[in-house]
């Protein structure tokens, strides 16, 4: 108890430290800036983006990055104060030029930067609003000379030295007034200017080519104040009046992973209002706070009644208070109600409590299912008081080994059952199986390992269409599950082989400076939720399509734009969603509410950190280092608002009310359409299934081609067991919806049929084998191997392996193995194709040695260090050595060996290698003579053997894992003698 007196006296020294004042409602606003950049290398636009961001940030002003110049058009511009360019784009559409002329010429602000000048080269109209044209450009270091000192633009600003390229101009227009220089000899080059258009104002500097520049103060300085002069002064008046929150800082004991210089100071924990401003949404969005302490503290998980009441997961043992008694936790399941509609909880209720480190929470079964290791437990309230009057252990066998690596991210699913992830902790009942997602009944029996994934997995979502993807810790933060384990198995495929990475690219983008990261230094190290944006009040872009990937060691909210690829999925970098330069800003889980908004959850927490344990700290009961600065007393709950949002015409279910039920299943917010399935199939409501029929009948497809009610009452017909033989209308109209327009129907109908041959029959005659959507011939084939036995299928499933469609797409190959093996004994003879969609693809086995090694070194890793146990060994120069490297940690590592004194050079190959979409496909090996021997990525409990003949020259050659950010302190010394 004392020490938690100590915690509150510790975090209310914080708060009170705050240099603030208190905020108005009239409080201004910040600055939009809409930048757009390009998607090339040479003039590194996303690098430029987040540099200016972190720099301008605190002083409120939010920059909007796009690489697209459709983005030029009247609606989108008129949402910004001014527009930024940064980028080599040759030509502009003539309604692009109108957009972007308009736009200034109506009296907003222009920044163009550096290659800016060199954009739109069809547009004389473009260049005269730059003021002029970037002709030849040398390179080298020169101080800008200030030409007015007196411009407002200029306040502040005296002569800096950088390095960039030398501009020279041509087309400058004569209504240009010039602020710096740049002079070489007896030439006076123009290089920074502004100049008017219409009613808007044009701010153009020359400088800018890379981080030189950047990150100079004096630039940063120049393009803020000329950013500042630019846009226009009804903008500037609101940014003049918003309170722009200046943290206390102390010095504290804090770990330094990173290694910075001077290391990190901690901040002071900010009101939830302060914490506000700042943090950023997109620019028509507004972020509302719905909770906050004192009324609830640390939530982890979140979940919906049928009522569209709000119930969290409190945890404030979390993570090392592990208690060695059941029930005499500190956590606590509370139900948060807004009961006056002022989008504010007033009520709030403790559900159940006496929990301890419970993870997620899941509605099912007229209750709810707490995931809290080593089991999972059922709770339910029998007579309507919101109290849990039933608490039943319903599965056990979690592994508590680590409280970060446990099961997390139930969700009820389109099959009725629940699913979910859990990290390497894992789960050791009948099966067992580490990292990655599983599903079981609503009872707790039944559990099913759906795939591996490389670590700590946190994430899991689905699309309106029922596809299935994940986020997971150590740069994987989106990923695609194409195929379920259990058939995998069957054709003697590793359960890693289910799930494949998909990200499509590396960094996370910032706001904040004071980056503090174990790994994966800049990009996602702790990905948690993967959660779509299902519902239709935000624009279009989002519907499902966008999944919000929380980062809570970088402050933010990222969106994941999941695109079809063959018949799985690519994702793309949509920037972010929320960030913060609040350093206790910490989301762990969003996702879509009632509402048709998204909610966050706010940890708000200054120390993120789990393991491994730093210097100078000691591992506690969780496996997490002991940190006195771990806060128990904050946590808030925010709804993202889309600022021309729809009123959401559901407030409540009434599961004994058939109509609104039905109401329910054909909304546009997937939360009520799954909520109407689950209570329906609760309640094993069969009355209502002529109502369902009348749904999957239905042709009609929306804009993204989806019918989302169909699917779901498919699905619900499934889990009131109509289709298995008791009633012959359900069947039938399943059948029929094997032929529906939408593609995501389709596959629902063929998934929802019982594994008999008439089922076999009607997929056949369908032509789903070959439909023309992937993602549904993957589904369709996938099904035919749980059918019964057929020859002619065998043989279709034979000449479908020979064509280049499925051989050459990454999910549909090696479902046609796994069809293949259930039905080509039943065809006769062998067929080429088979053959070759069995080899193509196979990774290429390691050479096989001969004969004896000289010598056999074993070594292993740290288990949560990042470290090798063995930093040295000695080997004899020409002789024939085997590292056995056996992987005992709970994340992947490689083991490779280096030229002597070449670990610095390989380290930051390796560092950019991480940042490629396809360096896990390198294993994260950097291809470079320095590297001489390597092994593949090792999964945990994996082990590799790496034989090579040792270099005649003696010395010290080192080693390291090369995974993103191990390298610097994973690293040890292979000492060569004669």
């Amino acid at each position: 108890m004392k020490k938690y007196l100590i915690l509150a006296s510790l975090f209310l020294v914080a708060m009170i430290s705050f240099k603030g004042s208190i905020i108005s409602k009239d409080q201004g606003r910040r600055l939009e800036i809409l930048l757009l950049g390009h998607q090339g290398k040479n003039h590194n636009s996303e690098k430029f983006a987040e540099i200016i961001s972190q720099d301008f940030f605190k002083n409120g002003i939010n920059i909007s990055y796009t690489t697209d110049p459709n983005d030029l058009n009247e609606e989108n511009l008129a949402k910004y104060d001014g527009l930024m360019i940064y980028a080599n784009h040759d030509q502009i559409t003539p309604a692009q030029e109108k957009a972007l002329l308009d736009f200034v010429k109506s009296g907003k602000g222009f920044i163009p930067v550096h290659c800016a000048s060199w954009c739109f080269q069809n547009s004389p109209a473009y260049i005269d609003m730059v003021g002029g044209q970037f002709k030849t450009h040398g390179t080298g270091e020169f101080t800008s000379t200030i030409t007015d000192k007196k411009h407002p633009a200029m306040k502040d600003i005296t002569d800096f030295t950088t390095w960039d390229e030398t501009y020279v101009h041509d087309k400058l227009a004569k209504d240009i007034h010039v602020l710096t220089e740049r002079v070489e000899g007896d030439h006076q080059e123009p290089y920074t200017w502004v100049k008017k258009y219409g009613k808007g104002n044009v701010f153009y500097t020359a400088y800018g080519h890379d981080e030189r520049t950047w990150r100079n103060p004096g630039f940063l300085k120049l393009l803020q104040n000329g950013l500042l002069w630019a846009v226009n002064n009804t903008a500037k008046k609101e940014w003049n009046k918003l309170p722009k929150p200046i943290p206390a800082y102390s010095d504290a004991k804090l770990p330094n992973y990173e290694k910075r210089p001077g290391g990190f100071q901690l901040q002071a924990a900010l009101n939830p209002n302060e914490s506000q401003l700042m943090t950023q949404t997109p620019v028509d969005f507004k972020m509302e706070l719905f909770a906050s302490e004192p009324d609830i503290l640390k939530p982890i998980a979140m979940a919906w009644d049928e009522r569209g009441r709000l119930w969290i997961v409190e945890t404030v043992d979390y993570p090392n208070t592990v208690r060695d008694v059941k029930g005499e936790g500190q956590d606590r399941i509370k139900i948060c109600e807004d009961t006056d509609g002022d989008g504010k909880a007033d009520k709030f209720t403790i559900f159940a409590d006496k929990f301890n480190i419970p993870t997620s929470i899941v509605f099912a079964n007229g209750g709810v299912i707490i995931a809290q290791a080593p089991d999972f437990i059922f709770l339910k309230d029998t007579d309507g008081d919101d109290k849990a009057d039933v608490r039943e252990k319903i599965m056990g066998n979690w592994g508590t080994y680590d409280t970060h690596a446990g099961p997390s991210s139930l969700h009820y699913g389109f099959d009725n059952k629940i699913w979910g992830t859990v990290g390497y902790s894992g789960f050791h009942g009948s099966t067992k199986f580490n990292q990655g997602a599983y599903r079981f009944d609503v009872d707790g029996k039944n559990i099913e390992f759906m795939g591996a994934t490389s670590n700590n997995t946190w994430g899991l979502g689905f699309s309106e269409n029922n596809d299935i993807f994940l986020s997971t810790a150590n740069n994987t933060h989106s990923a695609f599950l194409g195929i379920p384990f259990s058939y995998l198995d069957r054709i003697k495929q590793p359960a890693d082989k289910s799930i494949d990475k998909i990200d499509g690219h590396y960094a996370m983008h910032v706001v904040t400076k004071n980056l503090r990261q174990v790994d994966v230094f800049n990009g996602f190290t702790a990905a948690a939720g993967h959660n779509l944006y299902t519902a239709r009040n935000f624009p279009k872009r989002y519907w499902n399509k966008i999944a919000f990937v929380n980062e809570p060691t970088g402050r933010v909210v990222h969106e994941a734009i999941l695109e079809p690829s063959g018949s799985g999925f690519a994702e793309k970098d949509g920037w972010n969603f929320v960030a913060s330069a609040d350093e206790w800003f910490g989301p762990v889980q969003t996702e879509v509410g009632p509402d048709g908004a998204v909610w966050v959850l706010d940890w708000y927490n200054f120390i993120i950190q789990h393991n491994p344990t730093p210097q100078g700290f000691e591992n506690g009961k969780g496996n997490a280092y002991i940190n006195p600065l771990r806060d128990r007393t904050h946590g808030r709950i925010y709804r993202v608002v889309y600022n021309n949002a729809k009123p959401a015409p559901i407030k409540s279910l009434n599961r004994k009310d058939n109509a609104s039920l039905l109401l329910g299943l054909v909304s546009d917010n997937m939360f009520w359409r799954m909520t109407a399935q689950r209570l329906i199939v609760e309640d094993k409501n069969t009355a209502i299934a002529p109502e369902l029929y009348k749904l999957i009948k239905d042709k009609t497809v929306d804009e993204l081609g989806i019918n989302a009610p169909a699917i779901h009452a498919l699905w619900t017909l499934q889990g009131l067991n109509l289709l298995e033989g008791s009633d012959s209308e359900a069947f039938s109209v399943a059948v029929e919806a094997l032929k529906h327009p939408s593609a995501g129907v389709r596959k629902a109908a063929l998934q929802v049929l019982p594994a008999s041959s008439a089922s076999l029959q009607a997929i056949s005659k369908a032509g789903l084998l070959n439909d023309p959507n992937l993602n549904t011939r993957l589904a369709a084939i996938l099904k035919v191997a749980d059918l019964p036995e057929s020859a002619e299928l065998g043989k279709e499933l034979q000449a479908m392996a020979g064509l280049g469609q499925n051989n050459e797409d990454r999910w549909i190959k090696e479902a046609l193995k796994v069809a293949l093996d259930k039905h080509e004994k039943s065809a006769a003879g062998t067929h080429q194709g088979h053959e070759m969609a069995m080899t193509k693809g196979k990774p290429a086995e390691p050479e096989a040695s001969t004969g004896k090694p000289d010598q056999i070194i074993k070594i292993t890793p740290i288990v949560n260090a990042m470290k090798f146990e063995q930093k040295t060994f000695t080997v004899k120069a020409g002789t024939t050595v085997e590292v056995e490297f056996s992987n005992i940690d709970f994340m992947q590592h490689n083991l490779l060996i280096l030229q002597r004194g070449s670990m610095e050079k390989v380290g930051a190959a390796a560092d950019k290698l991480a940042q490629d979409p396809k360096g896990a496909d390198q294993q994260y090996v950097p291809k470079m003579p320095e590297v001489l021997f390597a092994s593949t990525l090792v999964n945990p409990e994996g082990k590799y053997k790496l034989r090579f003949k040792v270099p005649m020259a003696t010395g010290d050659y080192p080693y390291i894992c090369s995974f993103p950010g191990h390298w610097r302190i994973m690293n040890g010394i292979m000492k060569v003698i004669q």
